[in-house]
């Protein structure tokens, strides 16, 4: 099974051929900017109480930088968006309590610069798009790809783990309620044997995973499945439910274009989103852009994609029902809609590097994929 099948990605949507090439071969071969709203620029050019810094990084992720910050400052600060280690990031932090800023500091892999003050904290609504540089190595003519607005708006390889493709596993074992096999699943290795008892599973798992070594300590102390994942952080338990979400998102999208559906316009009936990202009905003159659902326990059924949605979920065995988790209430999620395609903007080429901005919640490994067409997306960098 190829690694796009295993994260529900079934089809290309443009008809370029694809310009080959490969990606990341150092950090700086990859950057991405946050972009705030205009209105959130204006409130911490205003000033007020709460700090707000920018987070320069690379060869660290926005999680265990910020981990790292407060075991140094033990200062707490909350970032907009996540953003992975193979890559220059420059994101917006800030904290959430009033009061004095923190001296800025630095450390080999990351930076936090303080930019300003703002009456509330920001949230992630402040933050509206991420501009990405990307260098392409040994590709063909970067330039001839132009096909920017026929791309779909999949997850990307990082929201399941280019690698190790397996967080919507764990959300599919912890939507059935299979809470031990959720831990089998986080604790073994590619290649390795799920009958391994947890002491030796223990042992082969590297020093930087630990968030499962965290699972796996406390499954090996308890014995309870639904306890040890909790050692995990509320916001991974809810990631991995969020990613099994992405997946069946990814499934819907694919198996909509296979059967011929128009993806990139608006009809009659649609749920649509608006130029300030407000959801609603389709209304003729507006300028609107299509939404799928994202199935949840609140799933809206009246859309031209149910019975699509219908086929996965019953393939899955799964109910949106279930995605209220009485056990691991924390992790519970309802859903809502996500755009179907990319709004790729002010897109541009400068020999090699291909620039653009994509709206939040995008990711520019799926206009990559468009553009490249990789035989083999890890070994191309994604």
């Amino acid at each position: 099974m190829t690694l796009d099948s295993q994260i529900g990605i079934g089809v290309y949507t443009t008809t370029h051929k694809g310009i080959g090439g490969r990606i990341r071969d150092s950090p700086e071969d990859f950057k991405v900017t946050e972009v705030l709203s205009e209105a959130a620029q204006k409130m911490i050019s205003a000033g007020g109480s709460y700090a707000v810094y920018v987070l320069k990084k690379q060869g660290i992720d926005t999680n265990h930088a910020l981990s790292d910050l407060r075991r140094h400052n033990g200062v707490r600060l909350k970032a907009l968006g996540l953003k992975d280690a193979s890559a220059v990031t420059a994101q917006f932090v800030c904290s959430t309590s009033t009061g004095k800023a923190m001296q800025n500091y630095s450390s080999a892999r990351y930076s936090v610069e303080h930019v300003g003050d703002a009456k509330r904290p920001l949230s992630k609504g402040d933050m509206v798009a991420n501009r990405f540089a990307v260098r392409i190595k040994d590709s063909g003519d970067v330039s001839s790809f132009s096909e920017y607005d026929k791309i779909l708006n999949f997850y990307g390889y990082q929201r399941f783990g280019s690698k190790r493709p397996i967080t919507h596993l764990v959300g599919r074992a912890i939507i059935h309620r299979d809470f031990e096999k959720a831990v089998d699943i986080l604790s073994t290795l590619d290649g390795q044997s799920q009958e391994l008892d947890y002491e030796k599973r223990l042992d082969l798992l590297p020093k930087w995973m630990d968030i499962e070594r965290a699972v796996l300590n406390k499954m090996i102390q308890s014995g309870d499945a639904l306890l040890s994942l909790r050692a995990a952080p509320i916001s991974m338990r809810r990631f991995y439910v969020h990613a099994y979400q992405s997946y069946i998102f990814n499934c819907t999208l694919s198996l909509a274009f296979s059967d011929g559906v128009d993806l990139f316009s608006v009809q009659d009936g649609d749920v649509c989103f608006d130029s300030h990202g407000k959801i609603g009905k389709y209304l003729k003159g507006l300028d609107q852009r299509l939404a799928v659902p994202f199935v949840g326990y609140a799933y809206y059924k009246k859309t031209r994609f149910a019975r699509y949605i219908s086929q996965i979920l019953h393939q899955e065995e799964v109910a949106p029902g279930d995605f209220f988790i009485k056990e691991m209430d924390e992790a519970s999620s309802e859903g809502g809609f996500r755009q179907a395609a990319v709004e790729c903007k002010d897109c541009s080429v400068r020999g090699d590097v291909a620039e653009f901005t994509l709206s939040r919640g995008s990711f520019a490994t799926m206009v990559l994929r468009e553009m490249i067409k990789p035989a083999n997306p890890v070994a191309a960098g994604f």
